[in-house]
């Protein structure tokens, strides 16, 4: 139900609010906040917001860098990790314009919601709903140094395998071999239902939680389906509760995708379907998975631009180290049902109609959701426009498990990008499905690519400790 600003008035009174906070984010999808006492709360808040400074946010704005934060009530929720009682809400940057401001068009959580706009004038539908699958580590132990004598990383976590020989007590999990084991191996426990409880406080749905493939400390939570807007806000509170709740329990979490080699990889899958005057668009009873021709114009979509999609959704040089075959992540762009090693995946399991769909498997968290999930938006709605069929295409359905493909039957399938500036080339080259409606504003792309093109550039040029062990006596 909708908030007035009323309603935070009373939140504020009744739950003995002594500060309200507003959570902004970045480029990178990082949040940033601003604090201001309870007292200084009015309705004029509301109205006229909070100025920052967006260039320190990464936007390279054409306009004047002053910009004004509106918040969205019905964000507003207590935060659980603030000591002193805190209110805190997200919302929307603004430029600051007469006779009224107007929304700054690289701002993240605008360009999600210009892009539910776009669908909706399409008449493709008016709803869309995601589900994406938060899997991350937890360790008891991590550091890092990279200095002009040292470089170097170390993480622990104490039921590791690593550990067999000084845990002491025996509690040890095999390599590999921690999917849903249970207490005494899953260390976690209490700290991820709380992660959850907290989640349920802030109004998301959660269907379970558990630990996933990785021996050494990864997990997995699952949130219910919702709409894209909401889910966006979602992600980044989901990450804020589990990073929080970590600390409280003497661990550090984190969604890097790669950080221990030999492990499985931590990806955000993430489930889609559409809908239009409450009816499922992706449901068809005849068609292949019992999904709609609309549903596979959508992929083909999808499957056309993956290459220019992995640098919004798997923007980190360590994301492509996630993407290698043999840890059921994705390589190669095809479509199939029950199939972990194809990046679109439809699930059998979902058989009733109004949750007929289909994940995208390549995406990670150390993407901007907002980015990640207007971009998925925006290319299949070009797959719809341009009735892009996936299978007359090539890609599928591919129901085999394309790791054990030999190499001449892999060399005729398209491949995923192997690097970020692989995925910047092909950004760089095929953006037009984002800028349509302006959604996405080509300004913003290009500083993207020009930002994350230098960070690769300062990450190849240091030595990485790998490399003395393979070099160093030659």
């Amino acid at each position: 139900m909708a908030k007035s600003v009323q309603d935070i008035m009373n939140l504020i009174r009744e739950n003995g609010i002594k500060m309200v906070d507003f959570k902004m984010v970045d480029i990178n999808g990082q949040y940033r906040h601003v604090t201001i006492p309870a007292q200084n709360f009015t309705e004029d808040t509301m109205k006229s917001g909070i100025g920052f400074d967006a260039s320190n946010y990464g936007y390279a704005v054409v306009e004047k860098s002053d910009m004004v934060f509106i918040p969205d009530p019905d964000t507003a929720q207590i935060d659980p990790f603030c000591d002193i009682p805190t209110l805190t809400m997200t919302g929307d940057a603004m430029i600051i314009a007469s006779p009224e401001n107007k929304p700054l068009a690289q701002y993240p959580r605008n360009i999600i919601k210009a892009a539910v706009t776009h669908m909706q004038q399409l008449g493709v539908a008016d709803t869309m709903k995601i589900l994406p699958e938060f899997e991350f580590y937890l360790f008891d132990n991590v550091g890092w140094e990279v200095s002009p004598n040292y470089i170097g990383a170390h993480v622990d976590a104490e039921q590791s395998y690593w550990n067999s020989d000084s845990q002491g007590r025996g509690v040890i999990v095999p390599k590999q071999k921690a999917y849903h084991v249970a207490k005494p191996f899953d260390r976690a426990y209490e700290a991820r239902s709380e992660m959850c409880l907290h989640m349920l406080d802030a109004g998301i749905e959660i269907n379970y939680h558990h630990p996933e493939v990785a021996a050494s400390g990864q997990f997995e939570i699952e949130p219910q389906l919702g709409e894209v807007v909401h889910m966006a806000d979602a992600t980044m509170m989901i990450k804020y509760i589990i990073h929080n709740t970590a600390l409280k329990y003497g661990k550090s979490a984190t969604f890097m995708p790669k950080p221990i080699a030999g492990e499985a990889g931590s990806g955000m899958h993430v489930h889609m379907l559409l809908f239009k005057d409450g009816a499922p668009v992706f449901s068809d009873d005849n068609g292949y998975a019992h999904l709609s021709e609309t549903a596979h114009y959508f992929m083909g979509g999808l499957l056309k631009h993956i290459a220019s999609l992995c640098a919004l959704t798997n923007p980190s040089t360590n994301s492509f180290k996630r993407l290698v075959p043999g840890f059921e992540a994705p390589v190669t762009v095809g479509y199939a049902t029950s199939n972990r090693s194809a990046v679109i995946r439809i699930p059998a399991y979902a058989k009733s109609p109004d949750k007929r769909r289909f994940e995208l498997r390549n995406p990670d968290a150390t993407c901007n959701p907002y980015f990640c999930y207007a971009a998925i938006l925006m290319a299949g709605l070009d797959g719809i426009k341009n009735k892009i069929d996936p299978h007359a295409n090539g890609w599928g359905p591919h129901d085999f498990n394309l790791y054990h493909l030999s190499d001449e039957e892999k060399a005729k399938l398209q491949q995923l990008p192997t690097s970020l500036p692989e995925a910047l080339d092909a950004l760089e080259a095929d953006h037009d499905y984002l800028t349509a409606g302006g959604v996405f504003p080509i300004e913003l792309i290009n500083n993207f690519i020009k930002t994350k093109r230098e960070e690769c550039r300062a990450m190849a040029a240091i030595p990485h400790p790998a490399e003395f062990e393979r070099y160093y006596n030659l």
